[in-house]
């Protein structure tokens, strides 16, 4: 299970970041003008589990608009918002798990990350380990915290609580196959009406974390909307260091054992 966020509609309400607090009980995050357009929440954080990105861009909006006579070619001029609802993207390959010393971090039988507050230890490991900056430790409090994919919702049946509240859809929730399918449909129906910019991010199970649970429609590249253009699971390279760690110990062992060896027949031959 997991979300597939369409920011071709999405019209930057916030209503997922409220429900997301409401229902989760998360902190409110601060009240800072950053003057970055309407984003005065700045990104994901211990206590910003969504985080709706506004970007502001010298572009010409394009024929997205369904249900609206266009013209032959799209406007050239004028500006565009690009809005977009952020949020842990449940790695399926997911190396904050690799890192946690504790087990606070764990794989649901949704397919979802999530971890258990009363059993983080509030080391950190797991910050670094994130290739998309998305965990954070609380201040005051030194925990780890993220989305559960709303976990007490969807195991009594229920959507998480931001893909409830979207007012147009742009948070859809449902298993992954599925979404999937849905988002290449989109895409096909925007390259059909001129946006020969939209694409997918996160959805290939054959990427660097082996793909997202929670993947998005992009109208521009990733990094305008702060996202890795690459991601790559941290902790890719750790059984190969193992593997040769313990090549190394078993060859250093086998050194020590030899020079013992040698040195124990020269001293019973005198």
């Amino acid at each position: 299970m997991g979300f597939f966020t369409d920011t071709s509609v999405c019209i930057g309400c916030k209503a997922c970041e409220v429900a997301c607090k409401e229902w989760n009980a998360v902190p409110e995050d601060g009240l800072e003008f950053t003057g970055m357009s309407y984003d005065n929440t700045q990104g994901l954080g211990a206590d910003t589990w969504r985080h709706v990105a506004f970007i502001e861009q010298s572009k010409p909006i394009g024929q997205n608009e369904t249900g609206v006579e266009h013209g032959a070619a799209p406007d050239a001029s004028g500006m565009r918002w690009l809005m977009a609802s952020d949020v842990c993207k449940h790695c399926t390959h997911a190396a904050c798990l690799d890192v946690c010393p504790t087990g606070s971090l764990f794989r649901t039988e949704f397919g979802t990350v999530v971890v258990q507050e009363d059993i983080c230890n509030g080391c950190g490991y797991c910050v670094p380990a994130c290739p998309y900056g998305v965990i954070d430790q609380r201040k005051g409090d030194g925990r780890a915290w993220k989305c559960t994919l709303c976990y007490d919702r969807i195991g009594v049946g229920q959507e998480p609580a931001c893909a409830k509240a979207c007012p147009t859809d742009s948070i859809q929730f449902g298993p992954l196959d599925e979404l999937r399918e849905r988002a290449a449909l989109r895409v096909d129906q925007l390259h059909d009406l001129g946006v020969e910019d939209a694409r997918l991010y996160g959805h290939d199970p054959d990427d660097g974390v082996g793909g997202d649970g929670a993947f998005f429609l992009l109208l521009d590249e990733p990094e305008v909307y702060g996202l890795p253009p690459d991601p790559v699971v941290t902790t890719r390279d750790l059984p190969s260091m193992w593997r040769h760690a313990g090549v190394a110990a078993a060859a250093l062992l086998g050194g020590l054992a030899a020079v013992f060896t040698a040195h124990g027949r020269e001293g019973g031959a005198r």
